[in-house]
Order: C-alpha cells, then sequence, then structure tokens
C-alpha cells in the first residue's frame, strides 16, 4: 500500500520534509500503525509518538489510532490544535 504523508509546524520541523509518498508494510493499516511505523525511524522521527499528535486521513481528522488508512490515502500529521 502506498500512502502520500504531509508534515505539518513541529512534525514537518523535526522530520526536515514536508511530504513523502510512503510504501507501507503489510499490517499498517491504521492511523496508529502507520505512527509506529513512522516512529521506528527513530531519532527526530519519535516526535510523531508526542502526546497530542494529531492525523487526518483525506482531509477528515481521524478519531483515534485505530482509523482505517487504504491505498493512496492523504494522511496529515500536526500538533493539537487549541483554541483562546
Amino acid at each position: 500500500m502506498r500512502v502520500h504523508v504531509l508534515y505539518f509546524a513541529d512534525a514537518r520541523e523535526a522530520v526536515g520534509r514536508t511530504e513523502e509518498w510512503l510504501e507501507v508494510p503489510p499490517g499498517v493499516a491504521t492511523v496508529g500503525a502507520l505512527r509506529d511505523h513512522l516512529c521506528a525511524r527513530g531519532g527526530a522521527w519519535t516526535v510523531l509518538a508526542r502526546r497530542g499528535t494529531r492525523f487526518a486521513i483525506n482531509r477528515a481528522v481521524a478519531p483515534g489510532a485505530s482509523a482505517p488508512i487504504h491505498d493512496g490515502d492523504e494522511v496529515a500529521v500536526f500538533p493539537a490544535i487549541s483554541g483562546g
């Protein structure tokens, strides 16, 4: 499966890129599994495991780590948003 991952704000700064097309291995079929797969790269990638990091799938905020991802999906990674 191939997904288009977009990085925003602190995630973008930490990993040093704005986007990438990523071939994910079998078994990576949820947002949580994708996050774990990316964090396994080590180093700066572990910032994606930070509490409050949010994900969106095809421009809709993912309701949780168990949200499914599919071939060709756009997955955005961004920090928690607070109002004020």
